[in-house]
């Protein structure tokens, strides 16, 4: 049996996917991204391979596929591809019948529209400031002293929305600590931040023609309140994936090098 591996290093979390020759996930790992990108993809390698017996490095795998913000420091990878690509093969793999992608990482926000094929057809994407990003639920949650998990489901309980207006992390910050310091529920200044979120989510997509059959990806994608907001933009029903939506870029990287490593067998 031969193996296949992808590595997404992504600038808070890295991820790895080993897959077997039929496409059957045999191993999968997400950890958080050290400083240096090499290290990050060798303890996310490693952890994936501990999973197989008859594997005990990445030598050992047929062909091996970086991508991510660290794709061009994954030092045992044969070749690197966009996140952008690895992810829209990751979730056509996963559910064929998803057309579009939101996927919201660490520092930025992408709108993907998937081709039949599994390849990108178009995309969005907003990397110039963090407002939205994984790096801005976690400045969010320090600001009510809460966990990113029990930030997730707090506007979920929220009867009115309190709109935040700062777009900038830092002034957002600032707003709701504000907001807090009055007095003003926890919860609805939670829902204004979904919101404010979800209707930037909108515009990514909408610029990529990302608007049907859509599903959220990367590690903001287990934000309930954030879903249920970007349900509520789009008036449609997200699809939930069977697979972590954490994964999808390590897993559309470790498809791209069971296919590629197919032919070079």
């Amino acid at each position: 049996m031969k193996y296949y591996g992808g590595c997404d290093v992504g600038s808070t979390y890295t991820k790895a996917v080993i897959l077997d020759e039929t496409g059957r996930i045999a191993a999968s790992t997400i950890l958080r991204s050290k400083i240096n990108a090499a290290q990050s993809s060798h303890l996310a390698m490693e952890q994936c391979l501990s999973q197989i017996p008859e594997l005990a490095k990445p030598e050992d795998l047929a062909y091996i596929v970086g991508t991510g913000y660290g794709r061009n420091r994954v030092p045992f990878a044969h070749e690197n591809i966009s996140e952008i690509s690895c992810h829209a093969m990751g979730v056509h793999i996963t559910d064929p019948t998803v057309k579009a992608i939101i996927d919201i990482g660490g520092q930025d926000i992408k709108g993907i529209a998937v081709a039949p094929d599994g390849t990108v057809k178009n995309f969005a994407m907003n990397d110039k400031c963090a407002a939205g990003t994984g790096r801005f639920y976690e400045a969010m949650a320090h600001s009510f002293e809460m966990s990113l998990e029990e930030f997730s489901t707090l506007s979920l309980k929220a009867k009115n929305v309190i709109p935040i207006t700062a777009q900038c992390t830092v002034f957002a910050e600032s707003e709701v600590i504000a907001l807090v310091g009055e007095g003003k529920a926890p919860e609805e200044i939670a829902a204004g931040i979904q919101m404010a979120v979800a209707k930037r989510c909108f515009v990514m997509a909408k610029k990529a023609g990302a608007i049907n059959q859509i599903t959220l990806t990367g590690g903001c994608a287990k934000n309930e309140g954030l879903k249920k907001a970007i349900e509520k933009v789009l008036k449609l029903k997200v699809v939930e994936l069977k697979t972590d939506p954490q994964l999808m870029g390590a897993l559309g990287a470790a498809e791209f090098a069971r296919k590629k490593g197919g032919k070079t067998a």
